[in-house]
């Protein structure tokens, strides 16, 4: 592994040095091709379904996570978990089918290995926000059935800078007493493009709406639960973020050379855990009352009383990545790159003050969690384009260690090995403009499931190749309206989780089993886009159909959790397990945890589905004054089913977006309207979600300061109505509503 990245950087110096001098036209348009348009085809035009969110719209609005940041844009929502953790769904799709790429390349921390993690991607000085919908996302990642969300920053700068610019600036918000504070160091210094970034975010508890906290009802009355219900925001809610980065780069006519070593850590409170016993797992109270009483047990419900349960994280990269212009006949450049990550991420609990009684009554103190991931990625893309096609072949290989260690660790360690070959071509015809993408993957994961009754071990090889394709038909009706057909076929491998997961999440309030045997899901996508747009008015319209084959989901058991201890093994198909995993939920070997056998019981299972859904948005800019007016109106709605006609649990419901905006000159005001819908098309086990309306609010005004700098001022609100809201889609939609009304201000000073 070590020879590859050796061989990279002797091949990045040797190009340096004998190619400093030489000139190449096309040099600017491989590095506009990354930069701006997100695209490894066609740097002129996307025909795919695709946002670009300019990095200015992050920088002027409210730190928040990724997920918070996307989530008003059609066809993107968040699972939350907190203020702290927004996990995107694109389409109805989350986990595993939607990949969160940085500068292009995968983000491997372990956001895929609980709903409480976060996903760990600084988003300090940001040129851009990539969002493709979709299967056609292969064309960036193996397994997107869902899509891709690329943050990329040039930190490794593509072209020389063409001057020196310094940025600092201060952030404060009032629904957790936010502190934010920034800076930021661009500059060419003798040839090298240096760039430095550093970002310190401090969040305490958010404050939440009267009542929004929901308690069942069987603890109505009881004085335990009077103080909770009244107060007025979420215990450990709170997040701190630390992120340094730094890159320098090297570019010329040859192409461009860089290294980037970046680090972020944090620490935020998990606000729930599934050990408390009142409540476990936010939608279980409506099966019946036997299984509502499984969870009411008083004896667990002062067991984290005063206790602090919270996640550190510490993450390390370093990236290299290069393109050198060969201007041969047959290969006209080769885009490389290579990354090297070390993540952690350590769950620990810790007595508040005051709260030194639990140890003399016996509270047992918890041993930390540590879950980890170490990566390496490594790749290449051969531009061989010509005057009719445009054409790459891409290489890539990733190397993935995971492990859980510790008193809650719920799987043992797993490797995930990636090989990828793919080709892309896109041409303009005369009559109409093809993309397509076809790809293979060779997949090994390999992990093992502890027998706990007998300690014996089983170690399992998935050693397997997925094949996708993606193709996409566009065609121009007139000057200002144009059509785009989409069909993908997109196979995803199982994750390391759904393979091998075997034990107590306490994040999802559930005792989780994995299934070695599950086959690959294949999901086979259809769309039809429409595009109007004359200048002043605007409509846009999507239409899709995702049938997946073999769709993973975790499936609660909604019986007795006896009835299913005999079988539960034979769910899976797998003589091995047909006795261990039955006998792992309630047996003598959670003595130490006895509410482990509170928790619901819920298996990775698959089933055929079919997503189905639409996006439209229509708007207007009119002259107003010295400024433009803008209104707009979006709606987006995914409905999924399984083959036997219930529910796909946990999809968001349909969304109506309102939004105005004005710009003159220096100013910028935005007010959007997001009108969420009441979820009742629930899955199995869920409940039902209320509506509810999000009113959000900016204002920016920039001063230049006479030659001295320029000053940007921005002035935001959220929730500005308090609305009581909660995510559909999340595991503790009860216990951790959204957060309430909040308003704050930034200040940016750049020269």
């Amino acid at each position: 592994m070590k020879v590859y990245f050796y061989a990279l950087m002797a091949m990045s110096l040797i190009t340096t040095q004998i190619n400093a001098d030489e000139s190449s036209p096309e040099s600017a348009e491989n590095v506009e091709e990354v930069e701006v348009t997100a695209s490894i085809l066609n740097p002129s035009r996307i025909i795919n379904p695709l946002y670009v969110i300019d990095g200015s719209e992050i920088e002027d609005d409210a730190t928040t996570s990724l997920g918070e940041a996307v989530d008003s844009y059609l066809g993107v929502s968040i699972a939350d978990y907190g203020a702290a953790v927004g996990q995107p769904i694109i389409r109805g799709m989350s986990g595993p089918r939607v990949k969160i790429l940085k500068n292009g390349m995968v983000n491997r921390d372990v956001s895929g290995l609980g709903v409480d993690h976060l996903n760990d991607i600084d988003l300090n000085d940001i040129e851009q926000i990539e969002i493709v919908k979709g299967p056609s996302s292969l064309l960036y990642a193996n397994g997107t059935i869902g899509g891709i969300i690329n943050v990329v920053d040039n930190c490794i700068a593509e072209g020389n800078y063409d001057k020196q610019e310094f940025i600092a600036g201060l952030e404060t918000q009032s629904v957790n007493d936010g502190d934010v504070q920034h800076l930021n160091y661009k500059n060419n210094i003798a040839g090298f493009n240096v760039n430095f970034g550093y970002k310190n975010s401090e969040f305490g508890n958010f404050d939440i709406p009267d009542g929004a906290v929901m308690h069942d009802e069987d603890h109505e009355g009881h004085d335990e639960h009077e103080e909770e219900e009244e107060l007025s925001y979420i215990e450990n809610s709170d997040l701190e973020i630390e992120s340094t980065k730094f890159g320098i780069s090297r570019a010329g006519a040859w192409g461009y050379f860089g290294v980037s070593v970046d680090n972020l850590e944090s620490i935020y409170g998990i606000p729930y855990h599934g050990e408390h016993g009142d409540e476990h797992g936010d939608e279980h109270d409506d099966h019946d009352d036997d299984h509502g009483d499984d969870h009411d047990d008083d004896d667990h419900g002062d067991e984290h009383e005063g206790e602090r349960i919270f996640s550190t994280t510490d993450s390390e990269s370093l990236t290299v990545k290069g393109l050198y212009n060969l201007n041969g006949n047959l290969v006209n450049s080769v885009t490389y790159n290579y990354r090297d990550t070390d993540y952690t991420l350590t769950e620990a609990h810790a007595e508040e003050e005051g709260h030194d009684e639990h140890e003399e009554e016996g509270h047992e103190e918890h041993a930390p969690t540590v879950f980890s991931n170490d990566a390496t990625e490594y790749g290449a893309i051969f531009d061989l384009s010509n005057d009719n096609f445009i054409q790459k072949i891409s290489l890539n290989f990733v190397d993935e260690d995971s492990s859980i260690v510790g008193e809650e660790a719920f799987m043992n360690p797993a490797n995930n090995e990636e090989f990828t070959i793919g080709y892309f071509m896109s041409a303009d015809l005369d009559n109409f403009y093809i993309d397509a993408g076809f790809r293979i993957d060779q997949i090994d994961r390999t992990g093992s499931v502890t027998d706990e009754d007998h300690g014996d071990i089983d170690y399992y090889s998935i050693d397997d190749d997925t094949n996708s394709f993606a193709l996409s038909l566009g065609r121009d009706l007139s000057d200002s309206l144009d059509v785009n057909f989409g069909f993908s076929s997109v196979e995803r491998l199982p994750s390391v989780i759904e393979l091998f997961m075997n034990g107590p999440h306490m994040a999802t309030g559930r005792l989780e089993t994995g299934n070695p045997n599950l086959n690959s899901e294949t999901s086979n996508n259809f769309d039809i886009t429409f595009n109007f747009d004359n200048g002043d008015f605007y409509a846009y319209a999507s239409f899709y159909i995702n049938d997946v084959d073999n769709y993973i989901t975790l499936m609660d058991e909604l019986d007795d959790h006896d009835d299913h201890d005999d079988d539960h093994g034979d769910e899976h198909g797998d003589d091995d397990h047909d006795d261990d995993h039955g006998d792992d939920h309630g047996d003598d070997d959670h003595d130490d945890h006895d509410d482990y056998s509170n928790l619901i019981h819920a298996d990775y299972v698959q089933e055929d589905a079919e997503f189905r859904g639409y996006e439209f948005e229509i708007g207007r800019t009119f002259s107003l004054g010295s400024g433009d007016l803008t209104l707009s109106f979006g709606r987006d709605d995914v409905n999924a089913e399984f083959s036997d006609g219930h529910n796909v649990p946990r999809i968001n419901p349909s969304r109506n977006i309102y939004s105005l905006s004005y710009v003159e000159n220096d100013w910028k005001f935005k007010l959007s309207l997001k009108d969420v819908e009441k979820q009742d098309d629930i899955g199995e086990g869920e409940s039902v979600t209320d509506s509810y309306q999000m009113l959000n609010t900016r204002l920016t005004k920039t001063f230049n300061l006479n030659g001295a700098g320029e000053l940007k001022v921005s002035i935001f609100g959220s929730n500005l109505l308090d609305e009581v809201a909660r995510n559909h889609s999340s595991f503790v939609k009860k216990q951790v509503p959204l957060a309430g009304r909040n308003y704050g201000a930034k200040f940016s000073y750049k020269f």
